[in-house]
């Protein structure tokens, strides 16, 4: 590894070291937003240059070299490949041949410190030809940047020794060894940093798609052919004239970026946060477009060029994978049984371009045989789809042989392999389906959903042909059944395949939009109407079970009947369910969790038992009531008697008896006949699977009471999921909690005992909540997210219920949010009986089931405008400016 020094004063005469500092400035006033490639030949040149100068001047280096003591300038790493971005590492070697002076340190003096003076990050090594074999024979990043090595000034034969000594003693004698720990090196870098062709916030030089995959290219043809430049990848074979040209654009805009992300945070820095890419997209002067934000724009760019790179580097190495199983064997290789393909060295290709001229169907069927065979496209087949995309025409996307191609496409079982990226990356896709091509590289500018939205569609599908197969953990038992349980799985993919087409156009309603763009789609390629009516309900209704599970209360029974009432058939049902399900998986971890699985696994049920036996007579709600007063009558316990538990029975309120379970029942009774005069008792409950706690609490009911629970669990850093609430006639209150763990898993117990005294004290008055809430925070400052202009909101529905007033608050979420808003409500004179904590992209949205303390709702339309505007004072804590952003809890 290379050594870094010490800062220290410059020896170097002032004029060499202004002038750089001159160079430097210059080129970024010019240069810097301009032509990437230009801006980082530029800076070496400039760099080159103040070594060349420190070379001619040292007095030191004088001496070295009138004692015969000759020594070269080298430059390793991203100087060495002439890619020296805005604030890189200059990596520098200073080479001698036989043994390393002791005057060398003092040369280091002369020309190393001064640039560190500069403020640049230089690394160096001084080290003989000698060192340099030995070290890079035993570590190969040693190696790696040798390979980069380029010649600056100094005694030339030195150089030229050492790199045919690295060719000779260790390159040619295992090459193999080599490329085995850079492919490997490669895979643990795309593990930990990601793909970054996908990721929200991307890492420009490590992550999957980064400049390290086509550094990772450029070493394996330097083993391979000897390169020397990054122009030879053409000249050598490994891209076409097309791919090169195509690749440099690429990598000229993520050095772009690199660089303005560089000037922009004023130091090496390749994550591009949040917070940076609205800025960049400013910088880089990039407009809107289509009613998209400049930065979805920008976004959109980057992650074209990045997923570029990342297909390269992936053929580059499955081509070199395929190379190495071919050779010294001789086997018989694949063929392939569609006239007109061919495979090379395991990958499909044209038999000749005439062949597509002559068969226009081979577009299709090469990724048919694709998919069949487990076989990738090779560069050249790619070219030729891109190249013949003028035979799809509206013809063509609408011909029936065709577009049974596609349906037998998409319907296959792909486990290993998938195609539609290649129909993406070719640009096949959206000339099949025109409208694809609004939503290719379309991002969306929020926290919440990780991929374009192109990219989440080929997902969505993709997981959705998994539940043909794959194991779901606790839910395979019920998704991988009913996926095989659907009659026609074409239709449900074909709503997989197009269910957020409507994202193309940034209005709001892309929902009922992509119902209208699929119908039309789908007719032009000849789809039987009733087939196109279920695919559109499916698209316009994907979001409608996993809203309504995360943001109603799924035991009210109207909430099911309506439902079921909207979707009127289980076969829907079934394909609804297993497409918001995919929807969601794709969408990201946000979107799907323990918690949201949970949530639409039960829904899903209760709407299916509907839907099989009809709605809830009240014959059957009378027997189940009698059924819950065997069960409590049954209870038995020293301190009560039968007439007691008679009267229990009669203060629990209808909704309670019907949708209880009846273990849950016996377990609140008996917290209740533990209350007694105590402030209240509660069952924490671990759940088999979920990585969630059931909090039950028994108390004596009183207004604020679920403010409270909540306050003190935002105290211990527990975060509410869920809260349903029941108040019995005996003014008793059972309020059930579904929370995160405490922080420490380890003393988890401690935590919780602190809860409880701490939730005694509230109740008692003896805490005071908004003020310990203030303390924790201790004046932290809350932003609202980079990625949103979504304003907060309050709105009171009085129809979907019949008995509650439901109250939906969408806001920035910042610690004790809960808290004011369940305050506030309080504050209000209202009664919570159930809350439901979801997310909608930044945003947080909190759902409550009200009634006023005389258990009425609120349809009075001044009591509704003093509950938004008293809501809507406690959730608009956040500022908008970021310069000036504060949170004021006082």
């Amino acid at each position: 590894m290379l050594s870094t020094v010490t800062i220290k004063k410059s020896t170097l005469p002032v004029n060499a070291v202004e002038k750089f500092k001159l160079d430097r400035k210059e080129l970024t006033d010019t240069l810097l937003f301009g032509e990437a490639h230009q801006f980082l030949d530029q800076h070496t040149r400039i760099i080159d240059e103040y070594f060349v100068r420190s070379y001619e001047n040292s007095h030191t280096g004088q001496k070295l070299i009138i004692g015969r003591k000759a020594y070269a300038l080298i430059a390793l790493g991203g100087y060495g490949r002439s890619e020296q971005c805005r604030h890189s590492d200059v990596d520098l070697l200073l080479l001698f041949e036989k043994k390393v002076p002791k005057e060398a340190e003092q040369l280091v003096q002369e020309m190393v410190y001064p640039l560190w003076d500069f403020g640049l990050e230089v690394g160096h090594a001084t080290r003989s030809i000698k060192d340099c074999l030995r070290l890079a024979s035993k570590d190969f990043e040693v190696l790696t940047s040798l390979l980069d090595a380029r010649f600056i000034c100094g005694f030339s034969p030195l150089f030229s020794t050492l790199m045919d000594k690295i060719r000779t003693r260790i390159i040619n004698i295992k090459p193999g060894a080599v490329i085995s720990w850079l492919i490997e090196s490669n895979r643990a870098r795309h593990a930990r940093f990601g793909d970054s062709s996908y990721l929200l916030e991307p890492n420009l030089k490590e992550g999957q798609g980064g400049l390290r995959d086509y550094h990772t290219m450029l070493w394996i043809a330097r083993i391979r052919s000897n390169i020397r430049q990054r122009r030879d990848l053409e000249f050598y074979g490994f891209l076409s004239h097309g791919e090169y040209r195509r690749l440099i654009k690429a990598l000229d805009y993520i050095w772009n970026v690199r660089n303005q992300l560089h000037h922009l945070t004023r130091k090496k820095w390749d994550q591009l946060h949040l917070e940076h890419q609205v800025k960049l997209a400013k910088t880089m002067r990039i407009n809107a477009d289509n009613g998209h934000l400049p930065v979805e724009v920008f976004l959109g760019q980057l992650h074209s060029h990045m997923d570029f790179v990342k297909q390269r580097h992936e053929m580059f190495l499955f081509e070199l994978e395929q190379q190495r199983r071919v050779k010294g064997r001789i086997k018989k290789l694949p063929v392939s049984k569609i006239d007109g393909l061919k495979f090379n060295r395991g990958m499909l290709n044209f038999g000749s371009p005439e062949v597509i001229v002559q068969n226009p169907e081979l577009l299709f069927n090469i990724f048919v045989e694709s998919a069949a065979q487990k076989a990738p496209l090779n560069a050249e087949a790619k070219r030729l789809i891109t190249d013949f995309l003028y035979l799809v025409d509206e013809d063509f996307r609408s011909k029936p042989s065709f577009v049974s191609t596609f349906e037998k496409l998409i319907t296959r079982s792909q486990d290993t392999f998938h195609v539609f990226n290649d129909m993406l990356n070719t640009g096949f896709l959206e000339k099949f389906i025109p409208d694809f091509k609004y939503v290719v590289n379309r991002i969306q500018f929020d926290q919440y959903h990780l991929y374009p939205v192109a990219r989440h569609l080929l997902l969505t599908v993709r997981i959705l042909k998994s539940f043909a197969t794959k194991s779901l953990t606790e839910y395979d038992d019920l998704i991988c059944p009913l996926y095989r349980e659907i009659k026609y799985k074409k239709v449900l993919l074909w709503a997989a395949l197009l269910h957020d087409i409507g994202k193309g156009q940034p209005e709001t309603g892309h929902s009922e939009r992509g119902a209208d763009i699929a119908r039309h789609i789908l007719t032009e390629k000849g789809v039987k109407p009733y087939h196109i009516d279920t695919i559109t309900f499916l698209i316009k209704e994907h979001l409608f079970l996993i809203k309504t599970a995360t943001r109603r209360d799924i035991n009210d029974e109207k909430t099911a009947i309506y439902a079921a009432r909207h979707i009127r058939s289980i076969e829907r049902l079934k394909m609804l369910f297993l497409l918001s399900v995919a929807d969601s998986m794709a969408t990201g971890p946000k979107a799907w969790n323990d918690w949201t699985s949970a949530l639409l696994h039960s829904f899903f049920f209760r709407v299916l038992n509907i839907l099989e036996n009809g709605e809830l007579a009240t014959g059957k709600a009378v027997k189940t009531a009698q059924q819950k007063r065997a069960v409590v009558l049954e209870i038995r316990h020293p301190s009560t008697n039968r007439t007691e538990m008679e009267k229990l029975f009669t203060s629990m309120s209808p909704r309670y008896l019907l949708y209880t379970p009846d273990a849950l029942v016996k377990d609140h009774v008996t917290l209740y006949l533990e209350l007694k005069k105590q402030p209240f008792v509660w069952k924490i409950e671990k759940k088999e699977k979920s990585e969630t706690r059931t909090v039950t609490i028994c108390a004596k009911n009183r207004p604020g009471l679920i403010s409270k629970i909540a306050g003190i669990f935002t105290l211990n850093n527990i975060n509410v999921l869920h809260v349903e609430g029941f108040t019995w006639r005996n003014n008793v209150a059972l309020d059930i909690f579904e929370v995160t763990p405490p922080p420490d898993p380890i003393f988890e117990q401690e935590r919780w005992d602190r809860v409880a005294k701490q939730l005694k004290q509230a109740l008692a008055g003896d805490l005071d909540l908004r003020s310990a809430l203030i303390k924790k925070t201790g004046g932290q400052i809350f932003t609202k997210p980079m990625t949103s202009e979504r304003p907060s909101e309050v709105i009171i529905d009085n129809d979907t219920s019949s008995f509650f007033t439901i109250v939906e608050v969408y806001a920035y979420n910042f610690p004790g949010l809960l808290f004011r808003i369940t305050d506030a409500l309080f504050q209000c004179r209202l009664d919570i009986w159930v809350a439901k904590i979801a997310t909608k992209v930044d945003q947080v949205v909190d759902v409550f089931y009200v009634r006023d303390l005389d258990g009425e709702k609120v349809d009075d339309p001044k009591q509704v405008e003093q509950i938004k505007s008293t809501v809507m004072a406690e959730v608009t804590q956040i500022k908008d400016n970021p310069k000036t952003i504060t949170h004021n809890l006082t």
